[in-house]
């Protein structure tokens, strides 16, 4: 089971580090396919407020910089970090620019166990991801 998991890390862990150089569209692209969802599911789960063709656009790259607020219910949508998406989008600077010592707003990081280096928090994500689709 664990090699497994494991296995799932490494598979995703460019669809899933927000700093691998994956633009947002195809960021935004990974994590659909990732949820298994078609572009009106994604329309549907954020009740409308992206619909479909604007989502396409926004995966072929045609749309570089939504709004917060779009960007907000994807991040919702997909049970990903707000955070990861404004900083695809350019809103926010990559972490590794960040000044030591800040809080980048991953839920994980702010746990009472402590700081969890990268490789840590991205297999956390691997397992929500694993775990939300499991649910349904």
């Amino acid at each position: 089971m664990w090699r497994a998991f494991a296995r799932t890390v490494y598979m995703t862990k460019e669809t899933l580090d927000e700093r691998s150089g994956m633009s947002l569209g195809d960021y935004l692209k990974s994590l659909r396919s990732l949820k298994g969802w078609t572009l009106r599911e994604v329309e549907e789960a954020t009740d409308g407020e992206v619909s479909n063709a604007y989502l396409s656009q926004l995966e072929h790259g045609k749309i570089s910089k939504p709004s917060p607020n779009i960007l907000h219910s994807l991040a919702v949508a997909y049970g990903v970090s707000y955070q990861a998406l404004m900083t695809k989008a350019g809103y926010l600077a990559p972490r590794a620019d960040r000044q030591a010592g800040s809080r980048h707003g991953a839920a994980a990081t702010n746990a009472p166990f402590g700081n969890l280096s990268d490789d840590e928090e991205r297999a956390l994500l691997t397992y929500l991801a694993m775990y939300r689709k499991s649910k349904g």
